[in-house]
């Protein structure tokens, strides 16, 4: 398999780690997104929405968007299983983890950010306002649904990772590269940590990838 992503993307982080607990090899050519590399012509022959990952199995057009590459590479390849069998617990894991892929995180993303900014003449200041504003309610979603469901355990979903896991993680790095306060999540903050501390999320981390700063 070969991947397309970029070391802060946190759509590429989620599906990376899906990769290594699946013990899957890939190759991973990195798109800079700040020097615009997204939007060169070469690329968007690639992916048109200009965005990452974009992921080739063999022969044939890539896959895009991690929730759909993530539900593929359940589907096709063996390994540990990031879903769970019971339909009930399989339908909690995917709605956890689409609070976070498709109702927090779209609105944070470069090309949303640099729109409001240039667009409606937004400040950095003001944009960051928005920024955290998009964690804290994600995080808070997470933090009462995590705390007060029963199919809660070590992880999101029982006591096996699942998709809400690599989900919850990818923005959970993200409170860190935006300096979001996360003292008022404790179980989300107890799962994140948990998932860190596995050799697949370890070794998945944004700041482990070329390009990333050191710190």
């Amino acid at each position: 398999m070969k991947m397309y992503g970029n070391w802060r993307s946190a759509a590429a982080f989620r599906v990376r780690i899906a990769l290594k607990l699946k013990q899957i090899p890939y190759e991973e050519t990195f798109i800079d997104l700040d020097a615009g590399d997204q939007h060169r012509p070469e690329f968007r022959a690639i992916n048109p929405q200009g965005a990452v990952p974009a992921l080739f199995d063999g022969d044939g057009p890539p896959l895009t968007q991690s929730l759909a590459i993530l539900d593929y590479l359940e589907e096709t390849r063996g390994g540990v299983r990031l879903l769970p069998e019971d339909p009930r617990a399989r339908a909690r894991a995917r709605s956890l983890a689409q609070v976070v892929a498709c109702d927090t995180h779209p609105l944070y993303v470069p090309r949303v950010r640099t729109y409001l900014m240039e667009a409606y003449g937004l400040p950095q200041a003001r944009m960051m306002e928005f920024v955290r504003h998009s964690f804290t309610t994600g995080l808070e979603t997470l933090e009462k649904r995590l705390s007060g469901e029963p199919g809660t355990g070590r992880f999101c979903q029982g006591d096996q990772v699942s998709h809400a896991d690599l989900c919850l993680v990818s923005l959970w790095v993200g409170t860190r590269i935006f300096a979001v306060p996360t003292e008022p999540y404790p179980t989300v903050a107890r799962i994140a940590e948990t998932c860190l501390a596995l050799p697949a999320f370890a070794e998945a981390h944004p700041l482990r990838q070329p390009g990333a700063p050191q710190a």
